[in-house]
């Protein structure tokens, strides 16, 4: 069993997870990505290797009393987690047995239009979906989806799961060079993103070897697109061993940047100088500027 339940890993996004691994002997996915960390494999419809919802719930019993600090409980798989068969029974079964714990899962959202899915998902603390592309040209040639999968119904599926679903929505969005790196991908983005009004956005890159020869993009890429996406709650992923080249924001500047777009703790840690920090705790001193904490992360905003 202990392939199954994988030990605790910290998340700067969630705090201490503790991961469920769905599919622990192969790649089982709806979705063949290029930039993928597993090798490539041909896309499937369903997962029929599978540990058993009793094998997990024991395993996961066993980990929760080893490891007492744990703030969540993640599902996810090597592939894609709700292609597993018995999900709804083993969510439930998690419910009964994860006390102050929250509930996450990790998906790709292709299955996001099923409405059994959604009844299923809506009972889970955190649901986090990737979006990397909302064209399907783009999506065709980064996702590379299974045979019947198109970006429209999903990004339907979306908006009628946030309808339903109250708690934490975060949506991902992995950045790769020449393929959902533009402007106009983003802007098509943006407005996608607005009707289906997650809690979070996530922009990232590759930062570990993918499966296809493809590239990620630079942290300045990352923040000029991730600016694409104003009035939404968009937080920058990049390797902590980045140094970046701090800059100088007046007090006006700052609040030009904040009516835009939210910017997250750590965003304003990546880019301002000194100066400008102080700059910022006077506006929050003054009450002119708030701090929110959405879906794990804190943000600076203007209301």
């Amino acid at each position: 069993m202990s392939n199954i339940v994988f030990g605790p890993i910290t998340s700067r996004r969630f705090g201490q997870s503790l991961g469920i691994d769905l599919s622990p002997l192969s790649k089982q996915c709806n979705f063949d990505c290029l930039y993928c960390e597993l090798k490539g494999a041909k896309t499937v419809d369903k997962a029929k290797e599978a540990p058993s919802t009793q094998e997990i719930l024991e395993a996961l019993g066993e980990a929760l009393h080893k490891h007492q600090n744990i703030d969540v409980i993640t599902l996810t798989a090597n592939g894609e987690p709700t292609l597993y068969p018995e999900l709804g029974a083993l969510v439930e079964g998690i419910l009964k047995i994860k006390k102050e714990h929250k509930l996450l899962i990790l998906s790709n959202g292709a299955t996001i239009s099923d409405p059994a899915i959604q009844e299923i998902l809506s009972k889970l603390d955190i649901v986090k979906l990737s979006l990397d592309c909302v064209s399907p040209k783009c999506f065709k040639k980064l996702d590379r989806a299974h045979k019947g999968i198109e970006i429209a119904e999903i990004i339907e599926g979306m908006k009628r799961f946030r309808k339903r679903y109250s708690k934490e929505l975060v949506i991902e969005i992995l950045v790769v060079e020449g393929l959902n790196d533009t402007e106009e991908e983003f802007q098509a983005l943006s407005a996608v993103l607005h009707d289906i009004n997650p809690d979070r956005i996530d922009v990232g890159t590759i930062d570990r070897p993918p499966a296809y020869d493809v590239k990620g993009v630079s942290i300045e890429r990352l923040i000029e697109l991730a600016n694409l996406l104003q009035g939404l709650h968009v937080n920058i992923a990049y390797k902590k061993n980045y140094i970046p080249q701090k800059r100088h924001f007046s007090k006006e500047e700052i609040l030009e940047l904040l009516k835009r777009r939210p910017q997250s703790f750590e965003d304003i840690a990546l880019c301002f100088d000194e100066q400008s920090l102080e700059n910022l705790q006077h506006l929050v001193d003054e009450n002119v500027l708030h701090v929110k904490h959405i879906a794990g992360v804190d943000f600076y905003t203007t209301h």
